[in-house]
């Protein structure tokens, strides 16, 4: 009879997760979007997640006006200020957190000009959305990071205990 080995909870993978998705207040509008899912609090009470807002670790407060990416890569606020640099350095941030933190999975945001993973609005801000990825969302995918949605739980799951 085999034995069964279930790993202490240090060695778990570690997941990153949205801060807003999380239940922080960072959205652009100052709410959250928490998940209330058992599959979450479960990886919390794991103690798997690490949280982070990359718009808010790039230095925007909240609130903040909306902003979205343009077709040039940009991304503007609703009220045509430029905030590519934060953008850029909230990305920055979210890739360096994995690095340390050895993390090989991310929950994040939907249509989000951050973390978006599949979906982003069109930059018309006319709520049109478009498949794309935020920057933060590109950033980690790039270096091989798995990003999910708040919509694939489940399939995080299976990869998870796969």
């Amino acid at each position: 009879m085999p034995l069964l080995f279930i790993p202490p909870l240090a060695l778990m993978d570690k997941i990153l997760i949205s801060g807003c998705l999380y239940g922080l207040p960072v959205r652009y509008d100052g709410k959250d979007n928490l998940l209330t899912d058992s599959l979450l609090q479960q990886w919390q009470q794991q103690d798997r997640l690490i949280v982070l807002c990359p718009e808010v670790s790039g230095g925007l407060p909240t609130p903040r006006p909306p902003a979205e990416i343009q077709t040039d890569g940009t991304i503007i606020t609703k009220n045509n200020i430029d905030v590519t640099d934060a953008f850029l350095q909230g990305a920055h941030q979210a890739v360096m957190l994995c690095q340390q933190h050895n993390i090989k999975f991310a929950i994040l945001k939907e249509n989000s000009p951050s973390c978006g993973s599949h979906f982003i609005y069109d930059g018309q801000f006319n709520g049109t959305k478009v498949t794309g990825q935020g920057l933060t969302a590109a950033a980690l995918t790039k270096m091989g990071i798995q990003v999910f949605s708040e919509h694939q739980l489940s399939i995080l799951y299976a990869v998870l205990d796969s």
